[in-house]
């Protein structure tokens, strides 16, 4: 008596072709997204097959929003994707670059088991990388954290990095001045909870400002005062 574990049309993939099956899937992800990257990335558009029309149709150069869109049945691919998750959750940030660099590892990793090259070895080789890797950026890392001037002006320029869009260009450095000052008055927590963000449709970009204290956004109703 035989007991079948599969389905019937179910495929079953071993050794070298399931290893590159996988490669291949987590390189196809990393290029999907890696085109979002930079000042001159392009945006993708996702069109939801459940719907019609506009319905469901998201124009975004995110990469977080694109991987969490897309179907896979590769399980490196699910990977990579699980990476971004984790990133973007610890730190709201890097989801598309964590995504590519790992692709771009596993394209290494793939011309290195052409040449024989056990894949334990590989990922020795990856480990010792990065200890590496984190020992020359411990070296080379300055904290400007004791001299608050200097800190602010690092954290401007990260502002003003991250703002560098085409929606923002013109803005940058008034939005980097807010995004500073409100993070600054979490005195060092990472909670961004705290910070609320009110958005009111009309008027202009430039019209943005940060505020103290709580905003209530309440509209004034019949016969009540208005002070």
């Amino acid at each position: 008596m035989s007991t079948q574990l599969f389905n019937e049309n179910a495929t079953q993939e071993r050794a070298e072709n399931a290893r590159l099956s996988n490669i291949i899937g987590a390189i196809a992800v990393g290029d999907l997204v890696k085109s979002t990257l930079g000042p001159k990335g392009m945006d993708k558009i996702l069109q939801s097959s459940s719907s019609r029309g506009d319905d469901g149709l998201v124009v975004t150069n995110d990469g977080a929003t694109i991987l969490k869109s897309i179907p896979l049945d590769n399980a490196a691919a699910k990977v990579l994707v699980n990476i971004s998750k984790v990133q973007d959750d610890e730190v709201g940030d890097g989801t598309t670059s964590v995504c590519v660099l790992a692709a771009e590892i596993l394209r290494q990793a793939e011309q290195l088991l052409d040449q024989r090259i056990h894949p334990q070895t590989i990922i020795d080789g990856f480990r010792l990388a990065t200890a590496k890797a984190r020992e020359a950026l411990e070296n080379a890392a300055v904290s400007h954290k004791d001299d608050e001037a200097q800190w602010r002006e690092d954290l401007l320029s990260i502002a003003r990095t991250t703002l560098s869009s085409k929606v923002l260009a013109a803005d940058k450095h008034k939005f980097a001045e807010v995004c500073v000052d409100a993070v600054l008055r979490l005195k060092g927590s990472t909670n961004l909870d705290r910070i609320q963000i009110i958005k009111k449709a009309g008027g202009k970009v430039s019209d943005s400002y940060l505020s103290d204290g709580f905003i209530l956004n309440k509209k004034i109703g019949v016969n009540q005062p208005r002070l």
